[in-house]
């Protein structure tokens, strides 16, 4: 009796939060780390069911850089990378098409069907929900060609707001759609934010592999609880924030700075972090605010 007695008292705890945020658009970037992390998607995903069947509307915007490396490989191709943004060529962008919408995006939305769940997934080049234009880095000052690498320019908020409507989950694949009709690829990181912010979402957040941002790199049990958008600068000022953290972290900030309310960077490897971030007291990561 004594466990039936504290699942109870678990939903009453999450009560407030299940009301508050009823109806409120929360963006989730799911993939490459996270998925590699766990090695399971269902124990997430049961949960992005579980925030829509309560009323929260879950947008799943995911990557699978580590699917793709494995593609390429296969195809003799070497991956390369330049400032942490895969270099792109036509072939590249056909192993990226086909490891993300034809492998990653599946097997999500089959995960979420198998908790009854209605999913549909996208590619962000379909409707036009992620438009782009070509990116070109600057190296020491000169414009680096890097191929079919895009910008987001435009969200297509309505054609994702009317799968929310119906009580489907979209499930979107960063894939952009450039002026000249191409494909490009884009840092999944960097189209979570501009959805999260085209979609005046409540929350944004990260799954990754790691504990949330480090106070000591080297020390897993070390993370901020809330941070602010200026002390995150001063984190990659510093050094102490790095590498493929910096596109999350630069995500996190641009988006509350555009009125996304909290954005959280957690730790996808704990079983329902999700949950506990979002209807608990305690969360599992750091929380980025304005």
């Amino acid at each position: 009796m004594e466990d039936f007695i504290e699942k109870a008292d678990a939903l009453v705890e999450a009560l407030p939060y299940i009301q508050s945020f009823r109806g409120k658009v929360v963006v989730i970037k799911y993939g490459g780390s996270a998925i590699s992390a766990t090695g399971d998607v269902d124990n997430v995903l049961r949960d992005v069911v579980f925030m829509e069947a309560v009323g929260m509307r879950p947008v799943i915007v995911h990557g699978g850089g580590k699917r793709i490396n494995e593609r390429m490989e296969e195809a003799g191709v070497q991956p390369r990378f330049v400032e942490g943004l895969r270099v792109t060529d036509d072939q590249v962008m056909e192993i990226v098409e086909r490891a993300l919408f034809g492998e990653v995006n599946p097997q999500i939305v089959a995960a979420i069907q198998r908790f009854n769940g209605r999913a549909e997934g996208l590619s962000g080049k379909e409707s036009g929900i992620l438009r782009v234009e070509k990116y070109t880095p600057l190296i020491d000052g000169r414009g680096m060609d890097i191929g079919l690498v895009g910008r987001v320019t435009s969200v297509n908020a309505r054609a994702i707001t009317q799968l929310c409507d119906q009580g489907i989950i979209p499930v979107i694949a960063p894939i952009g759609l450039g002026a000249d009709g191409a494909s490009y690829n884009i840092n999944a990181d960097t189209a979570a934010g501009k959805i999260a912010v085209a979609l005046r979402a409540e929350k944004l957040v990260f799954l990754t592999d790691v504990s949330g941002i480090l106070r000591d790199p080297g020390d897993q049990d070390s993370p901020y609880s809330s941070l602010s958008a200026d002390q995150v600068d001063e984190l990659i000022q510093n050094g102490v924030v790095a590498g493929g953290m910096i596109p999350k972290i630069r995500a996190c900030t641009e988006a509350v700075r555009a009125h996304v309310h909290k954005t959280h960077i957690i730790d996808g490897r704990i079983t329902h972090s999700l949950l506990l971030e979002v209807y608990t007291d305690k969360g599992v990561g750091t929380q980025i605010v304005a």
